[in-house]
């Protein structure tokens, strides 16, 4: 999973191209004389995606082994280059992160703007590194994967308790925790359940 690029833009209502706000490229990937190409193919990709994303929508771009998302929040608009196996929630979440973030360092002012910045946004740089674990951009995805280690832990340790020759039954016998009854209930779901597993 890689972001290659961020970008934010203003898209001009009277059908002009955007005009590209803050931008963030890491194109290390790619061979030493493709970097300017690459940097200026997103520049073009950006401002034709900001271009055809209507003001409060959200769409995702498939080219090659990329997609581009692009969220148009009334005119300010952000882009993600992702690769095909970044999360599209994920990618989305970010682009939500950047706009909050813009609008909270700069706030309207990006409505006045005539022509492309040059200036780097510190911001920008730091979301394209930090974001390259979709987790730290969806919380929900990063419960799931602590939720998915700690399953496999426990998986883990069953096993071992089950490798060193003890069985399961002769715990439940030997156990002075459980009544009679307990040990009834166990005995009668176990054979519930062989007889679900043979169908």
């Amino acid at each position: 999973m890689k972001i290659t690029a961020l970008v934010v833009l203003k898209c001009n209502p009277e059908g002009s191209d955007p005009t590209i706000l803050a931008n963030a490229t890491d194109v290390s990937r790619f061979g030493y004389f493709q970097r300017p190409s690459v940097r200026e193919f997103i520049v073009f990709v950006s401002r034709t995606v900001a271009k055809r994303t209507p003001p409060g929508q959200r769409q995702s771009v498939q080219h090659e082994e990329y997609k581009v998302h692009a969220y148009n929040r009334n005119g300010l608009c952000a882009l993600g280059f992702m690769d095909d196996h970044y999360p599209v929630r994920s990618a989305f979440s970010v682009l939500n992160q950047v706009l909050d973030e813009y609008q909270k360092i700069f706030g309207e002012s990006w409505r006045n703007a005539q022509a492309d910045s040059t200036q780097p946004w510190p911001y920008l740089n730091d979301a394209l590194t930090k974001f390259q674990d979709p987790a730290e951009a969806d919380k929900l995805l990063k419960i799931q994967r602590e939720l998915d280690e700690t399953k496999i832990i426990l998986h883990k340790t069953i096993d071992s308790v089950l490798a060193r020759g003890e069985k399961l039954d002769s715990l439940v016998e030997k156990s002075s925790d459980l009544s009679a009854a307990s040990q009834m209930f166990y005995k009668q779901a176990k054979k519930t359940n062989q007889c679900c597993t043979i169908l």
